[in-house]
């Protein structure tokens, strides 16, 4: 086996491939920028080698970077990761020139499969239905506009190069294609080199479904079953699991008898991912095969027992393939979250700041994948996956369950998360039917809001959890003052109930409470409803706190700000006031603070990079209308206008580094 390998890439990828090297007895050498030179993939490597600025195009996309630290370092083989380099024929092509083996297929076949339009016609040739549409690149608009109009509407525009949703449009009308394929080249051209792009028909409301292969350098090609990653938003991947709830033994054998072909026929070797759509009709389409380790590779892992990790390792060394189809078990089933620096209430913009507190979920059915810990500084520049959790059970609700439970206690502090929105899907009755499309976020949220409302069981829940932490720091204080009473007077004497009234938005909670604090057990009515409750030690500061409510396990999350304490529960969350019934009767007369919205300036939604500024001082401009683009992990934003008026006053310039709040311009009416 290698002795060293450099790993290149960064966060969870990085540490994960580092966690299989250290139980395999192989050193790895860690590559990072200015930006991470800090970071946990650089702490948990044998070694690491900084490479350059904290633009990826400077320091993780520069192949002969990469190399030459691998070969200062005495590397004999380097493991791409996914994303950066991972798809690039030439890169890989290079490493094997430098006489060091590439941890993936051969160039060939990544040129081949990475690029979509060859792929598809590889597909076609080797008898895998393809979606309809135009195989060949574009020459450009005036071709993408005509093929739309052959094809019919809506179609999609995709990069030739690269995945993960990036440079992908919708197109609906003839109308909008000019200013979506010039987002789509510019978007393309910046993550993957490579502007180019091909258009499809769009098939509405699919699963998408791929199929997990592996494959030696003698001709031995075997998959793992399947993965479903319909749960999107903007293209990228948020949840995933396997096996699927849409899948029967016949299909899996079809979809994976396929897969193989392909990969055959493309003389592939090393882990791989044959991608398919399934139309409402169960009509399946190769979509596209990415020539990498995937972000959800985990879920197949807990279901065979597996490191495809180990295994990509042992194929790239020449060992013959150690398993064949007929040794391939599942058991049981595996769901993946994947938790990003992202602001759903805000249509998921990038985040950015230091995790100030962290704290991941344990358990012997949990796999937590990060790529972060307390003092880690999330950048404008890179991906905005953080970690990835996943659970194992036997059955899918016992997996989802298990991933619901766990993702209750997953703390993280200073930066904005999508922890409580994937979370809130996994609650979702659809998603708990097995009812998924990529449109399931469309289809079922309003932004981060379910269109359903939330359980009342569960806010009556949250209601408990927050009156007791409440109840509690209020007691802490009255002991603490009780030295005091001799000398003020008399002390309040303990009573055998308490009674709270609670609200969360618009809704009110009366509770009352009995108990013995000494035994941590509690009586308590929730508007009327009774819960036995019996609760932990219970600390001053606690940030998460485990309840057993009515003989059930239950964490809740928790901020505290006076009579105000947030809290967090299977994807809800709530801002509660917690007052006795004489405070209760104040409240109601407390005035309400109304946040003024601005319109004579454009304030910047995030942080990033300041790429176009569309307008000019005196510009006439018109509500909605883009003012700046912004490009932020690397995704370009737009920035609307709040109203109609003229520029008075452009406040930025190209090249610059913004952060949330920033004024950009301001107007005139």
């Amino acid at each position: 086996m290698f002795e060293k390998i450099m790993i290149a890439n960064r966060g969870e990828i990085a540490v994960r491939i580092i966690r299989t090297c250290k139980r395999l007895g192989i050193q790895t050498v860690a590559v990072y920028s200015e930006a991470d030179a800090r970071s946990l993939h650089v702490q948990e490597a044998d070694e690491a080698v900084f490479v350059g600025k904290a633009r990826s195009a400077e320091s993780y996309l520069v192949p002969e970077k990469i190399i030459d630290a691998a070969l200062k370092t005495g590397c004999q083989a380097i493991h791409p990761g996914y994303g950066f380099l991972s798809e690039n024929a030439r890169f890989c092509e290079k490493v094997c020139q430098s006489g060091m083996v590439f941890i993936g297929p051969p160039a060939a076949a990544i040129a081949t499969l990475g690029d979509k339009i060859a792929s598809k016609a590889l597909a076609l040739k080797s008898g895998v239905p393809v979606v309809p549409g135009h195989i060949g690149m574009l020459s450009g608009l005036e071709e993408a506009e005509s093929i739309a109009e052959q094809i019919g509407f809506p179609v999609l525009l995709k990069p030739a190069a690269g995945g993960g949703g990036k440079g992908m449009r919708i197109v609906s009308c003839k109308e909008d294609m000019k200013p979506a394929f010039s987002a789509c080249q510019e978007e393309t051209r910046k993550a993957f080199g490579d502007p180019q792009l091909f258009i499809e028909r769009y098939i509405a409301n699919p699963r998408h479904i791929e199929i997990q292969i592996l494959a030696d350098r003698y001709g031995n090609v075997i998959h793992l079953g399947e993965r479903e990653c319909s749960i999107q938003r903007r293209y990228q991947k948020i949840i995933e699991e396997t096996p699927s709830p849409a899948m029967d033994p016949s299909l899996r054998l079809k979809m994976g008898t396929m897969a193989c072909s392909l990969a055959r026929e493309a003389g592939y070797t090393n882990a791989g991912t044959v991608e398919f759509i399934l139309d409402e009709d169960r009509n399946m389409y190769f979509l596209e095969m990415n020539t990498r380790l995937q972000v959800e590779h985990p879920v197949t892992e807990l279901v065979t027992g597996l490191d495809l990790v180990e295994l990509q390792l042992k194929i790239a060394y020449g060992e013959v393939l150690s398993i064949r189809q007929e040794d391939v078990s599942f058991n049981g089933s595996a769901i993946e979250a994947r938790i990003c620096a992202e602001d759903p209430s805000r249509n998921f913009l990038p985040a950015t700041g230091m995790i100030t507190r962290y704290a991941s979920p344990r358990g012997g059915s949990i796999r937590v994948d990060s790529g972060i810990v307390a003092g880690s500084v999330v950048s404008v520049y890179y991906d905005s996956l953080l970690s990835k959790v996943i659970s194992w059970g036997e059955t899918r609700e016992g997996a989802r369950m298990t991933l619901i439970n766990a993702l209750n206690g997953y703390h993280v502090e200073g930066v904005i998360t999508n922890v409580d929105f994937v979370n809130l899907i996994l609650n979702h009755p659809a998603f708990a039917a097995g009812e998924l499309s990529t449109r399931f976020i469309e289809q079922h949220f309003d932004n981060e809001k379910a269109k359903i409302p939330p359980s009342t069981e569960r806010l009556s829940l949250m209601a408990i959890a927050t009156t007791l932490v409440y109840h509690n720091r209020q007691k802490l204080v009255r002991d603490s003052l009780k030295p005091m009473a001799a000398h003020v007077g008399g002390f309040e004497r303990p009573r055998s109930w308490y009674h709270y009234m609670v609200k969360g938005e618009t809704d009110i909670f009366e509770l009352r409470l009995q108990g013995n604090p000494d035994l941590r057990t509690w009586t308590i009515w929730a508007n009327g409803n009774q819960y036995q409750v019996i609760t932990p030690e219970l600390e001053f500061y606690r940030r998460r706190i485990k309840l057993n409510i009515n003989g059930q396990s239950q964490m809740f999350r928790l901020q505290f700000r006076g009579n105000f304490i947030w809290a967090a529960f299977c994807g809800i969350t709530r801002v509660f006031e917690v007052y006795s019934p004489q405070e209760w009767e104040l409240a109601q007369f407390m005035p309400k603070v109304q946040k003024r919205v601005l319109d004579n300036v454009l304030e910047c939604p995030m942080p990033g990079l300041v790429v176009d500024i569309r307008v000019q001082k005196g510009d006439r401009i018109y509500r909605g209308q883009e003012l700046v683009i912004v490009e932020s992990m690397k995704m370009e934003s737009g920035v609307a206008s709040p109203c109609d008026g003229e520029v008075l006053e452009i406040l930025i310039e190209k090249g610059q580094a913004v952060d949330t709040g920033n004024i950009l311009m301001r107007f005139k009416h």
